[in-house]
């Protein structure tokens, strides 16, 4: 077992992360904590296998954190600022998790961790099967430390505008900053598709096509000539 450590400045990330470790049968969670300096104390006690490490935190940026717990174990960076992934991979990080973590990402960094760890090769200590990835997302509210629970299974389709999307769910609509692009790349594909330069949408929830326009209850939704192949192909699969 993996025993692993969560630092972030935000109950929530801590939240997610606990969650996706609870569903990996090789990885185990020894804490999760918003003070920098008691998980450095965990792990120069020993008690750490890997940390998955916020950077912007105060009192002790993860890149400081870092230079102070040395090789005593492996470090997986957690944030929303890119930047700082060059930096991160001169310290000999395991991984660098741009924010908000998708579950398959995430996962990908345990697999790379248990590579790394385990005396044996990964595939000889890996479950018969991967776990299956969680059926919802978590996306940023209208503020600093909100962030919202949303199903797949309820998203009818997404828009977007620059650097926001638009989340139409049944009755409800969230807007989140964040592009369409960074959002797509998260999403399970299918039922996910993106049909226009401003639309993804659950081939789950279409009810009619017709040309190069889809219908999404009393919303048409317009279907570009780049994605029109791709969604006709699903479409004759299902």
């Amino acid at each position: 077992m993996i025993r692993c450590l969560v630092v972030d400045d935000e109950a929530p990330a801590l939240a997610i992360l606990a969650d996706y470790i609870s569903q990996v049968p090789y990885l185990t969670l020894v804490g999760t904590t918003t003070n920098p300096i008691e998980a450095l104390t965990l792990v120069q006690q020993g008690s750490v296998d890997v940390v998955f490490l916020d950077i912007q935190m105060p009192k002790l940026t993860g890149l400081q954190f870092l230079k102070l717990s040395g090789t005593k174990c492996k470090v997986v960076l957690t944030t929303a600022y890119p930047e700082y992934a060059l930096e991160g991979y001169e310290n000999d990080v395991v991984d660098y998790l741009l924010k908000p973590i998708a579950f398959e990402r995430f996962l990908k960094a345990a697999q790379k961790a248990l590579g790394l760890l385990s005396p044996a090769p990964a595939a000889a200590v890996l479950p018969p099967s991967v776990p299956a990835p969680p059926a919802y997302l978590f996306i940023k509210g209208d503020t600093k430390h909100k962030y919202v629970r949303v199903s797949y299974a309820d998203i009818l389709y997404i828009e977007g505008l620059s650097n926001y999307v638009s989340l139409y769910l049944p009755g409800q609509r969230l807007i989140t900053y964040q592009t369409l692009k960074e959002l797509a790349d998260t999403l399970p594909q299918p039922p996910f598709l993106r049909v226009h330069k401003s639309y993804i949408v659950s081939l789950d929830k279409i009810q009619l096509v017709d040309g190069n326009t889809l219908y999404i209850g009393d919303k048409q939704v317009p279907i570009s000539e780049t994605y029109r192949e791709q969604l006709y192909r699903l479409i004759r699969e299902r």
